[in-house]
């Protein structure tokens, strides 16, 4: 695909759709190869996620492409967008994280929630928060409220704006040509969005994301171009973007050039096999509609096209058809070859019969999937498996993919990094992932390179986790498995002199000792259990261990039967084992009290003082 060379970058919005991602990949290298940056300039991507960033990287430094991968700056929309803000308007006027951000606003509302509940409207929350001694309940509606009042910032600003202006109504979609709808059982929720305003000192009231956002357009609109944008910005595969970003998108395309690589699985307009009237009556679309529709009414054309576009595809085709309210190809058609990039499935296919090739080109013709797909023989293209947990999933994706590497070998042969496994809840996945592809060597024949994308930071960094998990002392029941969980962590076993290749003998002391779970009788009786029941716990145990050292095998001690396997020089290793269960029933102590702010501080760096020893840079870093 050739493209014509600019001495400078045109601004403006240039979209491309296709169907491939390869297809839309190889149009992004001729046109940044062909159209290069300034020196010491960034390049900008906006992806929609850490393994679409990783996944990019790699096929720019494909030898075919451009060879290396470097001066490229991959960020998600939301990140981006926000410094777009500070650059356009100013650091001043738009602060560093805004006071309306979630992770704030959880906290705000804490506050505010007590004081509005006795108000009329408020009788659900009321009902919730009833029996909330601890403040638990409180802490988990806020948090929800938070992400709400987040969704309705980018979503749904037009909500916010009437709310603070005391219309407590619901808007409908621009262009839908319905009227407002008041708002009945949820008229808390505008009483609350204008208490947190109102409770906001005066500088931090315009600062909502919906605020800024109409802040920044005006000034673009001025047609002055700010210093700090840059000169390209490349969208590049995402699903789906609120019409906040696309507005925002389109007004930064006047001062720098905006391209934007859309993965669409159908080469025709494909919204008219839903619904929705407004989208029906387009009258100017980009793409064709199918011929086999004119003729059919509207309320059957969902009948008479692909059912998997018509049932999984409607956020999609949300998406597309807020593209056709920016997109003006007439623009920008000339500096292109072409700018559908449509082909069919099957030439990117290494299996062009199979059943997954002719649902996907029916997918791309807008087509009815065939009652039997014309196919050489049966196939496993695509497959359904049953599985009974994560763990046995993940044992079934590493034998299928054994095999289709080995069924792929020959002139192009399947590789690991042609694989991308996506799964709905990466945390969950994740530790199965690693005991199934991580358990075997490198020089194994069934070792299979992988790299585990999108995991949060504190799920990734073993001290993080321990340290979310010695925060909930007070709640834990002190199980063997949730200390020795604790004992994974290189930081904590540091500490306390404990060897990793020890762990093993640990476990088989815990076990034989008959320690169970509860630190001792007092910390069961914490949990609402009754007082007294020393039986099977940590200190029970322990005892057990350091009178089986003193005297082994021997009669029962003050009703204690000796514990004989810790002798000789492994009673050093039962002394860190005690050193850390009374370390960690003194800050069981300490955390199941109430304390101030600045005392809860004290706390934590106490606990981290004396149960993490640190020596990686990065954990250093969560230290201080």
């Amino acid at each position: 695909m050739l493209f014509t060379r600019q001495s400078t970058l045109t601004p403006g919005l240039c979209i491309l759709h296709g169907n491939h991602l390869e297809d839309l990949t190889d149009a992004l290298v001729h046109w940044v190869r062909g159209n290069p940056l300034a020196p010491l300039e960034d390049e900008i991507f906006l992806v929609q996620s850490n393994g679409m960033a990783q996944w990019l990287k790699l096929a720019l430094a494909h030898d075919d492409a451009c060879g290396i991968s470097a001066a490229q700056q991959f960020q998600m929309p939301a990140r981006f967008l926000w410094q777009a803000y500070r650059a356009v308007l100013g650091e001043d006027a738009v602060p560093r994280t805004s006071p309306f951000d979630k992770s704030r606003l959880r906290w705000r509302l804490m506050a505010r929630l007590p004081e509005l509940l006795d108000r009329p409207g408020f009788e659900p929350l009321r009902r919730f928060l009833g029996n909330d001694r601890d403040a638990r309940k409180r802490y988990q509606l806020a948090e929800r409220l938070a992400d709400l009042y987040d969704q309705y910032q980018v979503y749904r600003a037009d909500w916010l704006e009437a709310w603070e202006d005391e219309r407590d109504e619901l808007l409908p979609a621009p262009g839908s040509g319905r009227q407002p709808e008041p708002l009945d059982k949820n008229r808390w929720q505008a009483i609350l969005w204008r208490d947190l305003v109102q409770a906001m000192p005066d500088t931090d009231r315009r600062t909502s994301r919906a605020h800024i956002h109409q802040q920044f357009l005006d000034t673009l609109e001025q047609g002055i171009t700010p210093e700090g944008l840059p000169a390209r910005i490349i969208v590049f595969g995402l699903s789906s973007l609120p019409l906040q970003a696309l507005q925002a998108l389109h007004a930064l395309s006047a001062h720098c050039q905006t391209l934007m690589l859309v993965q669409n699985p159908c080469q025709y307009y494909w919204a008219d096999i839903i619904e929705d009237k407004e989208l029906l009556r387009r009258e100017q679309k980009r793409h064709g509609g199918k011929d086999t529709l004119r003729n059919v009414p509207e309320e059957e054309q969902h009948r008479h096209a692909n059912p998997l576009l018509a049932a999984w595809g409607k956020q999609g085709r949300d998406y597309v058809g807020l593209l056709y309210d920016y997109d003006a190809p007439e623009h920008y058609r000339e500096r292109f070859s072409e700018i559908d990039l449509f082909e069919p499935p099957a030439r990117h296919h290494y299996r062009p019969d199979s059943l997954l090739a002719a649902t996907q080109h029916a997918i791309w013709e807008l087509d009815r999937l065939p009652d039997q797909p014309e196919a050489a023989e049966p196939d496993d293209s695509l497959v359904f498996h049953r599985a009974h947990s994560p763990q046995r999933e993940v044992e079934i994706l590493h034998d299928q993919l054994l095999q289709a590497f080995q069924e792929s070998a020959g002139e192009k042969p399947l590789r690991p990094r042609d694989i991308i496994v996506m799964v709905p809840d990466i945390e969950t996945y994740a530790p199965h992932i690693e005991a199934v592809f991580g358990n075997l060597e490198e020089n194994d024949e069934r070792h299979i390179p992988y790299t585990i994308s999108d995991r949060s930071q504190r799920h990734s960094r073993p001290m993080a986790r321990a340290l979310e998990q010695l925060l909930e002392l007070p709640r834990l029941r002190f199980t063997p498995g949730e200390l020795l969980d604790l004992l994974e962590t290189p930081a904590l076993r540091n500490a306390f002199a404990i060897d990793e290749a020890q762990i093993p003998e640990l476990r088989q002391w815990i076990h034989g000792a008959g320690i169970r779970w509860g630190l001792h009788g007092e910390q069961r009786s914490a949990l609402d259990l009754p007082g007294g029941l020393e039986q099977n716990s940590w200190w029970f145990g322990l005892k057990r261990m350091l009178l089986g050292y003193a005297v082994g095998s021997h009669e029962p001690w003050n009703g204690i039967e000796p514990y004989d396997e810790v002798g000789g020089l492994q009673a050093a290793l039962a002394g860190k084992l005690v050193a850390l269960v009374e370390t960690l029933e003194r800050h069981w102590r300490t955390l199941s009290e109430p304390a101030r702010p600045a005392e809860w501080v004290d706390n934590l760096r106490n606990l981290m003082d004396e149960l993490f020893l640190v020596e990686n840079q990065e954990d250093l870093q969560l230290q201080a």
